[in-house]
């Protein structure tokens, strides 16, 4: 009875080994520094003049501010080439005093050249979530949520089985607050990990 399980434990190790080496390079995590330049609307109130009464008017400026954050995402390839990412971000910093964050959850395939050098693409869909901090007279503070969508390239260094880096990734962000559109080029750098 004892000798039976000791004589899978070989079997059990070789099938493992075998899914595992089966397997490689199907899985890639990212996780790298980001910057963002978004364009930013702040509706604020005018004091009224004297004699005229509320509502006062509101005047909308669109701003363009620095961004920096973070961005992760994960890749499961079906195959050598193609495979389905999922990609998170948030981005930070402040314009005219506001606080300001952006937030993206985007999904969506992605094309890949493989080896030690491995260009890829992608096109990504999903949503946008904005904060814009409370300021003086500042009508739109709060927020909100928006569609989102992403299309971009970079490339990958191999430095180890396991591990490469990504010295840039570029994409075109493209969001949906409000009635209008806004794009913006979000420029990543980081490190990816293969399973």
């Amino acid at each position: 009875m004892r000798k039976l399980p000791l004589l899978l434990v070989p079997l059990l190790f070789n099938l493992l080994f075998a899914i595992a080496s089966n397997a490689q390079d199907k899985i890639e995590l990212f996780g790298g520094y980001s910057y963002l330049r978004p364009a930013v609307s702040l509706s604020q109130t005018i004091v009224c003049p004297v004699g005229i009464l509320p509502p006062c008017p509101v005047i909308t400026t669109t701003t363009h501010p620095n961004l920096n954050g973070w961005e992760l995402s994960g890749t499961f390839y079906a195959g050598r080439w193609i495979g389905l990412t999922a990609d998170f971000s948030g981005h930070y910093g402040s314009t005219q005093g506001v606080s300001t964050h952006l937030q993206t959850y985007l999904f969506g395939p992605q094309v890949r050249v493989p080896g030690k050098v491995s260009p890829f693409a992608h096109v990504l869909f999903g949503g946008a979530h904005e904060f814009l901090g409370a300021a003086p007279g500042l009508v739109n503070s709060g927020t909100t949520s928006a569609f989102a969508a992403a299309a971009g390239a970079g490339i990958d260094i191999k430095v180890a089985p396991f591990l490469s880096f990504r010295p840039i990734q570029m994409d075109y962000l493209l969001t949906r607050f409000g009635s209008s559109t806004q794009s913006q080029p979000r420029v990543t750098a980081g490190v990816l990990l293969r399973f």
